[in-house]
């Protein structure tokens, strides 16, 4: 026999599971330090001439 739930219960603590996973989420995206940002925006902008420079041309 399957074991009974409390459905709103359940349905309380995926939404609650959601809610920390994109918080979490938020936290890293948002709170870096400028430094960080900069340090990933210049890496980015390095990775992306590199790229260009070693396009061939027709």
């Amino acid at each position: 026999m399957a074991e009974i739930i409390n459905l709103n219960k359940a349905r309380k603590a995926r939404a609650k599971a959601d809610a920390a996973a994109q918080a979490a989420t938020n936290r890293a995206k948002h709170g870096r330090t400028k430094a960080d940002k900069l340090r990933e925006k210049a890496e980015a902008d390095r990775t992306a001439k590199q790229l260009d420079d070693a396009k061939r041309e027709p």
